[in-house]
């Protein structure tokens, strides 16, 4: 947890590192009291850059992969790119600059120190909008999207489709407290992400997300509290129940899907058989992960290996390939997970959750989605309006991926913009 110190005379929150040749995070004594909401800044100390780059330095390589693709995991070739990029021309200061001239913040809630950024537009009536990331995400996926959705007269829109942004750092991610005891599942953060909506006085709101902010948002849609008014996703759990149960037997694709749905079987199948280790391990053993606090270089290759396209994605931008992604914006991210020493309390969200993730959760509140081709699996039309009887909105995009703000945030505001539009009043 990060925790103003008492010596300060600013009430910014500061980040303290242990001398240096230490990466762990060193907190403060005191903590946001419950129910009041404190200013947030954020500063590495020097020591804790030097000492990430002597890491990175002495790093242990393994020999090269057996083959010539990526089938063995993440490659070689690429993680000594990145680290070489990492250790001599990535700046840190820069990323810390951006998060520092946002409007940041750390409140109590139900015991835990919550980080959010929070940008009210200027327009009057704006929609308020809580956009949760997922892992191995974290706030700064969200940051190029924060402009066009609170300023849009200056981004290609107009001022009715303005929005308040709200962006929670989760629970064991980020600049949010590590949660102490057990417990912090999907549901009890939807909870909190409820709490937080009120506390800043909005008694109308909607709620984003992709990844484990679908699974949140998805939560708060199934709390449905009466401030609500809808929910939009990127990364839907749509997949039926009989779909489910062939893919889980490992069994073909029944005959009579229609082309999406075939698409989605193939992308869903080609997960379950070679993309879910990082996940299974997480979910089981999150514990065990000690290399990942140890080692940076080992803490980005875990990073990197989340899912194959994200993967292309990024070993491309290390080829020198101009992408939705650029170098920097991946290793500001994983540099955020190492100075914040969140590797295993952000892996321990998967052994809390006991939801089955790509399962319809029964919503009856209105849902929007946005279709990304790159994602997981592209969610057919015919599987989500049987997820939500309310769909207000399905689009699906012509590219784009997982971190769909973080790599396409054009698409992804003018999907906002179109999904919430009609709940405007």
């Amino acid at each position: 947890m990060f925790k103003t110190p008492s010596h300060l005379t600013r009430r910014d929150v500061l980040i303290a590192a242990a001398a240096a040749g230490a990466a762990t995070m060193t907190p403060s004594p005191l903590s946001a009291d419950a129910g009041t909401i404190k200013p947030f800044r954020v500063h590495v100390p020097e020591a804790a850059i030097a000492d990430l780059r002597r890491r990175i330095a002495a790093t242990r390589w393994p020999t090269p992969e057996l083959v010539g693709d990526a089938t063995q995991g993440v490659q070689l070739a690429t993680m000594k790119k990145l680290a070489g990029y990492w250790e001599s021309e990535h700046d840190w200061r820069k990323i810390e600059a951006r998060l520092n001239a946002l409007p940041m913040f750390v409140t109590e809630i139900d015991g835990l120190d919550i980080h959010f950024i929070h940008v009210r537009s200027k327009h009057p009536g704006a929609l308020p909008v809580i956009i949760t990331h997922g892992w191995p995400g974290s706030v700064i996926e969200q940051l190029k999207v924060v402009g066009p959705l609170t300023d849009p007269l200056a981004h290609g829109g107009t001022a009715e489709d303005a929005f308040d942004v709200v962006i929670p750092s989760l629970p064991g991610h980020g600049f949010s407290g590590k949660p102490t005891v057990t417990g912090w599942d999907p549901q009890r953060i939807a909870r909190a992400w409820t709490v937080l909506m009120k506390r800043l006085g909005y008694t109308r709101f909607v709620a984003q997300g992709g990844d484990w902010g679908d699974a949140v948002s998805e939560q708060m849609a199934v709390q449905a509290p009466p401030e609500l008014l809808a929910i939009h996703t990127n990364m839907p759990a749509t997949v039926p129940a009989d779909i489910a149960a062939l893919l889980a037997s490992g069994a073909p694709a029944p005959a009579g899907l229609s082309p999406d749905e075939a698409n989605a079987y193939a992308q869903l199948d080609f997960f379950y058989k070679h993309g879910l280790g990082y996940a299974q391990e997480m979910a089981n053993r999150p514990q065990t992960l000690y290399a990942l606090e140890d080692s940076p270089i080992g803490l980005a290759a875990w990073m990197l290996d989340h899912d194959a396209r994200s993967y292309e994605l990024i070993a491309r931008v290390f080829d020198g390939a101009s992408e939705g992604l650029s170098r920097d914006d991946i290793l500001d991210n994983i540099s955020l997970y190492w100075f914040t020493g969140t590797a295993i309390s952000s892996a321990r969200l998967y052994w809390e959750n006991k939801l089955a993730f790509f399962a319809p959760k029964n919503i009856a509140i209105p849902v929007a989605v946005s279709v990304f081709p790159d994602e997981i699996y592209a969610a057919p039309r015919s599987w989500a309006e049987k997820a939500f009887p309310k769909l207000i909105h399905f689009n699906r995009l012509p590219r784009g991926g997982h971190f769909a703000a973080w790599e396409q945030p054009a698409a992804f505001t003018t999907e906002l913009r179109a999904a919430f539009r009609p709940l405007r009043s």
